[in-house]
């Protein structure tokens, strides 16, 4: 079976789609399935570490205006030309199922799409824009979770929504079970892969304030972490762990006591 996967991952996007498309390309690719990735935007070592994984990486480059969606400007162009550039860079691939991750792509992505692959998956988390897909993923827990897709998705379209059908890599479910009794002995600071904003320099910097020296603190960020020099610095100073592109992060949640982050795919 072959798999192609359009989604992208910037500063102003995160890699929290990109790392979602993995943990499942990954499992894919476990049953035997080619998985190809078709991204316009990537943070640095990302295609390296989809390569890694065994995954072909497509880049795309586009042009034109935006349309009017919430997000469409993550695009950094019309969904016309990006539909367009897709289909060329799965040309000669013929994928069973196409997997798109992106909340400035929708409908008219998605039908000129269908013209080229038997079966499409769309990850969403927004309910904002209408789809047309075959399966709809939604990880979320909603009050509403039935009802949010009614009149987005066709009425044909299977629905797998909620936090039982979470993107998770395998290292997770074996972290759980840990009890707690309320005491803060270990703290996680983690903003996400890219973190443009340095959220996580400003917690370095106010932890010595309100925590005991006793206190042991994790600080997780990406390799594309556009203030890893200062991070890794005053984390030297401090006396905290740093740990940079980690594999580990099921195990350094479970140790954690408080964790301190974005509320994002980690969450």
């Amino acid at each position: 079976m072959r798999i192609a996967i359009r989604t992208d991952a910037s500063p102003q996007i995160g890699t929290g789609h990109l790392a979602r498309c993995q943990t499942l390309a990954d499992a894919l690719a476990q049953r035997g399935a080619q998985v190809r990735f078709v991204c316009r935007h990537l943070t640095d070592g990302a295609a390296e570490r989809l390569q890694a994984a065994g995954h072909e990486v497509m880049r795309i480059d586009g042009a034109g205006e935006p349309d009017e969606l919430s997000h469409a400007t993550w695009l950094g162009g019309a969904q016309a030309e990006d539909a367009a550039r897709t289909c060329a860079a799965l040309a000669g691939f013929a994928p069973d199922w196409l997997i798109v991750d992106h909340y400035a792509l929708d409908v008219r992505w998605e039908r000129v799409l269908r013209e080229r692959v038997p079966r499409i998956m769309v990850i969403d988390d927004l309910a904002d824009r209408d789809h047309a897909c075959d399966l709809l993923l939604d990880q979320n827990l909603h009050a509403d979770m039935a009802a949010r897709y009614a009149q987005r998705v066709p009425a044909a379209a299977r629905r797998l929504l909620g936090p039982r059908y979470a993107l998770l890599r395998p290292a997770f479910p074996g972290a759980r079970g840990r009890e707690r009794d309320g005491g803060v002995r270990r703290v996680l600071v983690f903003f996400g892969g890219v973190d443009a904003a340095n959220q996580t320099g400003r917690v370095i910097a106010l932890l010595p304030r309100v925590l005991s020296a006793r206190v042991k603190v994790d600080v997780v960020i990406g390799a594309a972490h556009p203030h890893r020099a200062g991070i890794e610095a005053a984390c030297a100073q401090a006396g905290y762990g740093c740990h940079v592109q980690t594999d580990r992060m099921a195990e350094l949640m479970a140790a954690a006591d408080l964790a301190i982050g974005a509320g994002g795919t980690a969450v």
